[in-house]
């Protein structure tokens, strides 16, 4: 029997609780089929700990965190809270997880299932029979961590990155690159900033450490045009706090299908934090239509970064893609122009994706 692993789960709000229920059903599957043996522990989060203790994230709820193998998190956040003050609002929890666990890294993948091709904007001759790469985007340095300031003619943000902050986010993406195609695509603006000068000599150097990895340079002007044009020739795409955060915003949308979006935050601690990309939609939260898939993409994720079981990852990616193949579609990503779809709700797809493990 494989060593227990421990999981801090944190349903949030919103919809979290309903989309969590349905991951944990399949890493029982997981359990069930592989020997694996996890231990969980529930803890609260976001608005719902704001409404128990006046907070957004208890001491003790970071404290489990931290001493977890990993982090399952629904959603936090909804209007219910919008009228707090900016560090009482439920997003902070996000922040105060990511600073304890030394997250730096944020991983998105942006997959294009074969199946549901037809969601995306992209021309069907653009998309194939759909596309699988990864953003790793530096978290915590950058031009949103840098000094900023006003005069009396202006203001200014600055954008820096130290060495090592460079290399730490390369090594994982270089990492990740190894359980995929082998494929990094570090992406800047060299040809203008003198810090993107810095990040490709980085890259030049860590690469020596990684001969099995394909390395190769873009423009981050080019590369918002080729996610677009050929999406396809991506694997992983390592990029800067900001170029990150644009350009996975604007991957997530050709993906045609949000609910269906994976992400994680990963860094010098072993526990990784693992969440769907979109929001906790309160308005449907206990309607039973929410689409889980995101959510058991994350438990797939935190399979493969932080509990070192590839299989069981590549299987439960798997399990969603059959039942798909099958028919099976929650409302949000139903043809609704057509019958060929069998529309089912949220306990019933985390149910489908367990089965088919």
């Amino acid at each position: 029997m494989d060593e227990k692993k421990k999981i801090a789960v944190i349903p949030g709000d919103g919809i979290g609780p309903d989309i969590v229920a349905q991951a944990k059903k399949v890493l029982d599957k997981v359990c069930e089929k592989f020997g694996a043996v996890f231990e969980y522990k529930y803890v609260p989060a976001g608005g719902s700990a704001i409404d128990r203790y006046g907070i957004p994230l208890p001491e003790d709820t970071l404290e489990i965190c931290v001493n977890s193998d990993a982090v399952l998190l629904g959603a936090v956040g909804g209007e219910k809270w919008d009228s707090l003050p900016g560090d009482l609002r439920p997003e902070r929890a996000l922040l105060g997880l990511r600073k304890g666990l030394g997250a730096y890294a944020n991983l998105r993948p942006v997959t294009v299932f074969k199946q549901l091709a037809e969601a995306s904007p992209l021309k069907k001759e653009v998309i194939g029979d759909g596309f699988d790469f990864l953003f790793v985007r530096e978290l915590t340095g950058g031009i949103y961590f840098g000094k900023r300031g006003r005069d009396a003619q202006g203001a200014y943000d600055t954008e820096y990155y130290s060495v090592e902050e460079i290399e730490r986010v390369l090594r994982v993406g270089f990492n990740a690159a190894q359980k995929r195609s082998r494929k990094v695509c570090v992406v800047d603006k060299a040809n203008v900033l003198e810090s993107s000068r810095l990040w490709r000599e980085v890259a030049k150097n860590v690469s020596k450490e990684y001969p099995d990895i394909e390395l190769s340079y873009m423009y981050v002007d080019n590369c918002a045009m080729q996610i677009v044009k050929n999406p396809r020739q991506f694997d992983v795409i390592i990029t800067t706090n900001m170029f990150g955060d644009i350009l996975s915003d604007e991957a997530s949308m050709v993906s045609g299908s949000i609910g269906m979006l994976a992400s994680a935050s990963i860094g010098s601690g072993k526990t990784g934090l693992y969440e769907p990309i979109h929001g906790s939609a309160p308005d449907i939260a206990g309607k039973n239509i929410a689409n889980p898939l995101a959510t058991i993409l994350s438990a797939a994720m935190m399979l493969r970064y932080s509990l070192n079981m590839e299989k069981e990852a590549a299987n439960v990616e798997l399990a969603v893609s059959k039942v798909l193949e099958s028919g099976y579609r929650t409302l949000d990503i139903s043809d609704k122009n057509t019958e060929k779809h069998k529309i089912i709700g949220t306990s019933d797809m985390g149910d489908m994706v367990a089965d088919s493990l």
